[in-house]
């Protein structure tokens, strides 16, 4: 009977205590776009001009519990969301139904799609990367391909030529795998390991160039710098301190429990724009690279009203939109007024004006009104609620508070006495699973 009860404690528990942050994901060529928040996923087809509401005719179980990750594919073709609710569903965005539903035996923390679309890769809170592929017409099981010992993977993205896949965790590392032809069988042979963050690393990014079809990683993190990566020797090249430039004190000087991080970043296909998302910065920090010198500057600054600090980001070149959102899941329902069943977000797009040049530096960059963004009002019905803009600012500034107490959890390792150890391992969820 305890036991029980601790199992229904613990499954309450790990879905409900924190906070997630609301994701953006943009089509490759803008024909829709994606918001999720909580339990929600938020369709708006730009190419048609109407919200689309996700289906899945396989009866597979929706999402329960806050997304943590959303990928498209390199082609757009499809789209794959995972988080909490140990749940990874893969759907076709031509019709947005879902086309397979793989249980994982834990919360998924990052999730990611091959470069030729073949396979689907998640990570789990144990550190753990599992493979699925959907090159057969049968159902395949999930299998794991590789690991981060029992640390948190926070961001996994694959190289843009297919040849690696990058992970990044809680314990300041970034590994750089490479991606065998055989990958149900695992991938086993390391490329270098990319060491020098001082804190988690919390998002990932690859760059590249004309004159370099390999191209750059860039990775943020914890200690509120951006760093420029040769990923296949592992060498830092540069790091870009952005505390003085955000207006907040360097890492260093900021008390232990009230650190900012870098929560997003984002590059165009060349490289020649790098937004960021800091924790505490109301807007948008702009870099540019010098891949000749490689070297980062940060160039231009978006502010933001004071409210609205983006949790996600998201960037089509070709359209020249960075597009952001703010807000976070799981608020009390004083923060959410009278809307209390209503997840609030805010997107805010930022349009670019180009130039004789294609580096940052020559960019104007507009942050567009409400009735100027793609889509118009109707996107942003779709995507955003509905509060006054008294509630607004109290709902966003919890969010904000939410969203920094949530990473904070996350990155700190949970301590249980040796009996709640015990019970916890009796009743785990990959136990159930493989039984």
């Amino acid at each position: 009977m305890e036991e029980s009860l601790v199992e229904e404690s613990e499954s309450g528990n790990a879905c409900t205590d924190e906070a997630a942050p609301a994701l953006i994901a943009v089509h490759p060529t803008e024909s829709s776009v994606v918001v999720a928040v909580g339990s929600e996923l938020r369709v708006f087809d730009l190419k048609e001009d109407c919200a689309v509401s996700p289906v899945d005719d396989l009866g597979g179980p929706h999402h329960s519990a806050s997304i943590r990750a959303i990928s498209f594919s390199f082609d757009g073709e499809l789209f794959v969301s995972a988080g909490d609710d140990k749940i990874v569903k893969i759907w076709k965005t031509g019709s947005w139904n879902c086309i397979h539903t793989i249980q994982s035996e834990k919360r998924v923390s990052a999730v990611s799609i091959s470069q030729d679309s073949g396979y689907v890769t998640f990570a789990d809170k144990f550190g753990v990367v599992w493979i699925m592929s959907l090159k057969e017409d049968r159902d395949t099981k999930a299998v794991p391909i590789l690991g981060h010992y029992c640390s948190i993977i926070t961001s996994m993205k694959f190289s843009p030529d297919g040849r690696f896949i990058a992970t990044a965790d809680r314990d300041h590392k970034i590994r750089i795998t490479v991606f065998p032809r055989n990958a149900l069988k695992g991938a086993h042979e390391i490329q270098s390991f990319c060491l020098g963050h001082t804190d988690f690393v919390s998002c990932l990014t690859f760059v590249c160039t004309q004159d370099q079809s390999k191209g750059f990683l860039l990775s943020g993190g914890g200690d509120l710098t951006v760093r420029l990566w040769d990923y296949s020797n592992g060498t830092l090249l540069y790091t870009c301190a952005l505390g003085n430039e955000a207006g907040i004190l360097e890492a260093s000087e900021i008390e232990e429990n009230n650190k900012t991080a870098v929560t997003d970043i984002c590059a165009s296909s060349n490289g020649s724009l790098i937004a960021v998302a800091v924790q505490s910065y109301n807007g948008v920090m702009l870099l540019s690279c010098d891949f000749s010198a490689r070297t980062l500057s940060c160039v231009k600054k978006v502010p933001m009203e004071k409210s609205y600090i983006p949790t996600s980001l998201a960037l089509v070149s070709s359209k020249e939109h960075l597009w952001t959102v703010m807000g976070a899941s799981n608020l009390s329902s004083s923060d959410l007024s009278n809307n209390k069943e209503q997840l609030l977000t805010r997107v805010r797009i930022v349009s670019f004006i180009q130039k004789d040049f294609s580096d940052a530096c020559s960019r104007d960059p507009v942050l567009l009104e409400d009735s100027q963004v793609p889509g118009g009002e109707k996107l942003l019905m779709q995507l955003q609620g509905s509060l006054d803009a008294a509630t607004q600012e109290a709902a966003f500034a919890a969010a904000a508070a939410a969203v920094r107490t949530s990473l904070q959890n996350m990155m700190i390792k949970k301590q249980y006495s040796v009996e709640r150890r015990e019970l916890r391992k009796r009743n785990r969820n990959d136990k159930k699973i493989k039984s």
